[in-house]
Order: C-alpha cells, then sequence, then structure tokens
C-alpha cells in the first residue's frame, strides 16, 4: 500500500507548473534573441540598416492601431510646428496634407526598427568609431556641459539614437552615466540589456527604484540620464507641449532641484551615410517658489527643449507610438 501511494503520488506530481513552463519559454525566447543580436553584431552595418527599413515597411502595414496613434501624435507635432514657424518642408506640408502625414508615419517605423538594431549592435564599435561618426551641432553646449567633467542631468526622448549620446557623454565626462530601464520580464534578456548598457558606458537601475538610485549615483559624482518624454510610472507634470497639455516625467526637474545640477536636454539624429547629428540644449533651472511650482517651471523648459530636437526630424521619434497627451490617446474601443 504504502509503494502504491507512492505511486499515485508522483503520478499526480505535475513535472512543471504553468508558470515555470512561461519562465522557460520567455527564457528560450531570451536566449535566441540574445544569440541574433551577437549574429548582428558581426554583420556589415549598411544591409543590416536597409533590411530595417524594410522591416519597418512591414511592421507599419502589420500594426495599424500603432500607425493610429503615431499619426495622431506626429499630426499633432507638425501642427505645432508649423504654428512655431518651424520645421522641414515635409512638416510644413504634413500639418495640412494626409498623404505627407503618412510619409512621417511610415519613416517613424522604419526609425524604430533601426533603434532596435542599434540597441542589438550596442558594442559592435567601441568609443572613438563612434565618436567619429557623430556631427555637434552644438559645440558650445558640449563643451560648457561635458568637457569640465563634472556631473550633469540628461534628458532625451525615445528619438533617434539613444546609444550614441550615452557613449558620447560617457566618453566627455570620464565617468559613467546612471539611467533608469523599464523591467524585462525574460531574466536572460534582461541580463542582456543590463551588459550591454554597460559595455556603453551606463550603469542600469531599475525604474522603481529610480530616484534613490540616481540621487545616489549624484553624490558619487556621476552623471545620470532619463529620457523623459512618457509618463511611464503616471505621476507625470501636466505641462504645455506642442500647444496642449502633457504629462511629462517630474524626475529631470526634482533632481535638477534636490542636487543644484544643470540639465541638458540631449538628441542624436539619424543622417545620411550612417552618421549622427548630436545637439544639446540647457533647460533653464533657476525657477522660484515652492517645490512644485520649481518643478513645474522646469519641466515646461524641457518641454520646451524638447520642441526644439523635434523640430529637427519628428520622423525619428518612436516615442510617438505610445499615448504622450491624453486627448489623443487610442482607447481599447479605438484599436477594435
Amino acid at each position: 500500500m504504502t509503494g502504491e501511494r507512492r505511486a499515485d503520488a508522483r503520478a499526480a506530481t505535475p513535472t512543471s507548473s504553468p508558470t515555470q513552463a512561461r519562465r522557460g519559454s520567455r527564457s528560450l525566447k531570451g536566449s535566441a534573441i540574445v544569440a541574433a543580436t551577437r549574429l548582428l553584431s558581426a554583420l556589415p552595418e549598411a544591409p543590416l540598416v536597409a533590411a530595417a527599413e524594410s522591416i519597418g515597411e512591414l511592421w507599419y502595414r502589420a500594426a495599424p492601431a500603432k500607425a493610429a496613434q503615431a499619426r495622431a501624435n506626429l499630426g499633432r507635432v507638425c501642427e505645432g510646428l508649423v504654428a512655431q514657424g518651424r520645421g522641414s518642408s515635409l512638416v510644413q506640408r504634413a500639418a495640412a496634407d494626409p498623404d505627407a502625414l503618412e510619409r512621417i508615419v511610415r519613416h517613424a517605423f522604419g526609425h524604430a526598427a533601426r533603434y532596435y538594431l542599434e540597441m542589438a549592435r550596442v558594442g559592435s564599435s567601441n568609443a572613438a568609431q563612434t565618436l567619429a561618426r557623430i556631427d555637434i551641432e552644438t559645440p558650445g553646449e558640449v563643451a560648457e556641459a561635458l568637457r569640465s567633467g563634472k556631473p550633469v542631468i540628461l534628458t532625451g526622448l525615445h528619438y533617434g539614437s539613444i546609444e550614441v549620446p550615452v557613449v558620447v557623454v560617457s566618453d566627455m565626462v570620464g565617468h559613467r552615466v546612471t539611467a533608469p530601464m523599464e523591467i524585462v520580464g525574460d531574466p536572460v534578456l534582461a541580463r542582456w540589456f543590463i551588459e550591454s548598457r554597460q559595455r556603453s558606458g551606463v550603469n542600469v537601475v531599475p525604474m522603481t527604484e529610480a530616484r534613490v538610485a540616481l540621487m545616489a549615483a549624484i553624490k558619487r559624482g556621476e552623471s545620470v540620464g532619463l529620457v523623459a518624454d512618457r509618463d511611464l510610472l503616471h505621476n507625470g507634470i501636466m505641462v504645455p507641449f506642442f500647444g496642449h497639455l502633457a504629462p511629462l516625467p517630474a524626475g529631470p526637474a526634482l533632481l535638477a532641484v534636490e542636487s543644484g545640477l544643470p540639465i541638458y536636454a540631449a538628441s542624436a539624429r539619424r543622417a545620411p551615410h550612417l552618421r549622427y547629428r548630436g545637439k544639446l540644449i540647457r533647460v533653464p533651472t533657476d525657477a522660484q517658489g515652492r517645490l512644485r511650482e520649481r518643478v513645474t517651471s522646469i519641466t515646461t523648459e524641457m518641454a520646451k527643449a524638447f520642441e526644439t530636437l523635434l523640430a529637427d526630424g519628428p520622423e525619428q521619434w518612436f516615442g510617438a507610438f505610445h499615448p504622450i497627451w491624453p486627448d489623443l490617446a487610442i482607447t481599447p474601443q479605438d484599436r477594435a
């Protein structure tokens, strides 16, 4: 009887739980992605860029809801730029011509695909090779912010290349940059993200622990970086952004008030022939009043700096795939 009960217990015990099976599936997927990134790092870049742009076109056709969100957001950007007297001839047309706007939306998918390619190829070139490919458009601001070696707060958008500015900053200031990252469920993929960012000069910290970790980095004399065009924690400050209120993260402004460090809005947009154009804009932080008033004022100035960065190439803003302005958010009913 005892042997029968043991046999029955073994038969009734599952070999793995559904949760374990999901974790195993994620790990296999993550391992496959990591293996693919190693292959991509070893291949020539130019044909990969062409392939990424083709994938972006397919992505555009296969993701109508994402395209709808980008269309709404980029339409507002183009209208706002025209109202400010800025923007390329394509942007000027896109403010009133749906066909021109659609060209910008399609380009955005290609640039998003190139972002993932660049992220996959982190470590395929060293700092000197990366620096040789970027043309600095604001040399005075770069010298002021980075050549002193003192820590600064860098903020930016999901725009152009996010990897390139980090390499430039960590090389010029002579120390690593600490930045928060969204949590990735797959442990293999999460480890690869962290190790890849570390190779490019970034100390990654979890988004949920960002404020404490970033202040600790500042006290160690390190610079910090935050991508701040999406209100991921749903506690953003409502400020004007292209003429309409949008919630932007308060993190950069809070860090500036608490630390006294300057803030710079940074971008590296893509240019022809596999080059980049870098820009740095000083964000005014001399606001007066109580903490809330100061944070709101600095965040408002940050939004103005973001407008200037986006004016150079709104089609490179892949943050537009996500809700930015509450009145333009694509709801589940809209997606149906």
